[in-house]
């Protein structure tokens, strides 16, 4: 049985990449910080998902929760960086303390668990890394600077690792989602999204199952001569 560690585990995208592994066989490390209840909420539906409670931007307990995956499966098959945080705002007035927590999140957080699980997926000449990133990587966002810069620098992160790692037969791929029905975009008015869906070719928002669909895709054999690309599911608001 195949054993998959999903960041960020206990909402939105994560939450339905945790269930959608969770179904299909895998053992699933659900990493969580905050959310206690929701962690617990989704590891009770399945018998093979347990909750671990670690803040990714802290490297000691990255590598505890890794230490945990692997001495209770032996070895982690695939790791999904979903964790990430965003913030919204004009530049200038974005302090350095939100700025610092954004990148310790989204991209340190992404650097210490890949770093992490590494070791032994090269001494086993196999294994699969997927971050996530955004459009907003892709071709940036007003007004979400910080967060766009974060996500882009994830999207150079898995073009440098992939070339790095493909001779130990290692995969690492990047999902940079559009504008996709979770807590992030809560905020936005009924308004707001009906102008989004207006210029979406495929006339919807996105679901998280979409994203949890392609990832599980990518750890697959299926996707085994794809490495070091993004993949942009936004119904081609972004072509």
């Amino acid at each position: 049985m195949k054993t998959v560690l999903v960041t960020g585990g206990s909402r939105g995208i994560g939450r339905a990449i945790v269930q959608k592994f969770a179904n299909e066989g895998y053992q699933v490390i659900l990493d969580y910080s905050k959310s206690d209840d929701a962690a617990f909420e989704v590891a009770k539906e399945f018998n093979n998902v347990i909750p671990y409670k670690a803040d990714i931007s802290v490297k000691r307990e990255v590598n505890e929760l890794v230490a945990f995956a692997e001495n209770r499966f032996q070895k982690i098959d695939v790791l999904i960086n979903n964790a990430g945080i965003s913030s919204t705002g004009l530049l200038q007035d974005l302090s350095e303390e939100e700025l610092n927590r954004i990148f310790s999140v989204n991209v340190n957080g992404t650097f210490f668990c890949s770093q992490a699980v590494l070791p032994q997926m090269i001494a086993r000449h196999e294994g699969k890394i997927i971050n996530i990133s955004s459009i907003w990587g892709m071709v940036g966002a007003s007004c979400e600077v910080a967060y766009s810069a974060s996500k882009a620098a994830i999207i150079g992160f898995t073009k440098a690792l992939a070339k790095e790692v493909g001779p130990s037969g290692i995969h690492v791929n990047c999902i940079a989602p559009g504008i996709i029905l979770t807590d992030m975009v809560s905020d936005y008015s009924v308004e707001e999204f009906e102008d989004i869906r207006k210029n979406i070719p495929l006339d919807r928002i996105g679901s998280t199952s979409d994203i949890a669909n392609l990832a599980y895709f990518l750890a697959s054999d299926d996707s085994n001569y794809i490495t070091g690309q993004v993949i942009s599911p936004n119904g081609g608001w972004v072509i």
